[in-house]
């Protein structure tokens, strides 16, 4: 696990949930995990709705989240921002890329693609003859870029091998999650994104428009991904989710455990719980994951009968 990363201005987390269904018990993990540290580093912490998806978006959703972001005493220091508000913001970033010749109009369809998912650069040079452009793509070098997690460790990642020029502008004309997300944090002044370990493949890709948007670069840390019992990841539609099932200082206790962070005996109110989390919070502790929980029985004292973190670098 890498150590602590210094920072040159002042620090800002934040929590950017979907709206496409209700906060589960990883969503949870990272935004207890994100706040805290935020709290460690005497910083502001943000929250910020991904609603740029309509055709997934889920109608009522943001608002449920946020109350339970409420309900568990988790409160952003400021308002929250909300992507469908913020399209000027991206139409301007894309249109800077395509001006330096950093993104390029792509007439490709899912049928010319190989099944590999790498865009193998058809259209780099020119869209292909008599079609349309459908979307937009960044381009991509063929080079390994490098980036500490201060929770996974070191890590490397070549884009151009992984998925090759990604989109930025999907077909449908909404803007796509990497490029949203990278704008969103540069505009925030954000300075670590504490997020979870599904997205750690996203990385480079960000770094990679930071870098061509002239924005500051981010530090990362990817919190353990939260596996049922079978090893696969704990889904939203799980009808045993401790958020759901369990009273919400029980959740919290067990959200605290699956971040390597077991509160003492005794704690049982939410007040309790945070004022013991924000003291003793260290992001070294946190496991690596994945972390498998499970809850059995009615008996809400037994907050879980197993939780197990392997460190996995």
């Amino acid at each position: 696990m890498a150590g602590t990363a210094p920072f040159d201005r002042p620090y800002v987390g934040r929590f950017a949930p979907s709206p496409t269904g209700e906060l589960h018990f990883g969503s949870m993990v990272a935004a207890v995990g994100s706040y805290l540290r935020a709290r460690e580093m005497g910083g502001a912490w943000r929250v910020r709705i991904e609603d740029l998806d309509p055709p997934r978006e889920i109608a009522g959703a943001a608002e449920r989240q946020l109350q339970t972001l409420a309900r568990f005493g988790l409160l952003p220091d400021g308002p929250v921002e909300r992507q469908s508000l913020l399209q000027s913001r991206y139409q301007r970033a894309l249109h800077g890329l395509l001006q330096r010749g950093l993104a390029f109009r792509c007439s490709c369809t899912r049928k010319d693609l190989p099944t590999d998912g790498v865009y193998p650069g058809t259209c780099r040079k020119n869209a292909a003859s008599g079609r349309p452009a459908r979307s937009i793509r960044f381009r991509v070098d063929d080079a390994e870029l490098e980036f500490d997690d201060a929770v996974q460790g070191p890590q490397r990642q070549n884009p151009a091998q992984q998925c090759g020029d990604f989109v930025i502008r999907r077909t449908d004309g909404l803007i796509a999650y990497q490029l949203a997300v990278v704008v969103d944090d540069g505009s925030a002044g954000v300075t670590e994104v504490v997020r979870g370990a599904d997205l750690v493949d996203s990385t480079a890709r960000q770094i990679l428009l930071q870098r061509a948007l002239g924005l500051p670069r981010t530090a990362y840390a990817h919190l353990p991904l939260i596996v049922d019992a079978h090893g696969r990841k704990l889904s939203k539609s799980e009808g045993d989710d401790p958020i759901e099932r369990l009273p919400t200082p029980a959740a919290l206790r067990l959200v605290l455990r699956a971040l390597g962070h077991e509160p003492p005996g005794g704690l049982r109110t939410l007040d309790a719980l945070w004022a013991w989390a924000e003291k003793n919070w260290n992001l070294e502790q946190v496991p690596a994951g994945p972390v498998s929980i499970g809850v059995q029985g009615p008996d809400h004292d037994d907050y879980t009968q197993s939780v197990e973190a392997s460190k996995q670098i």
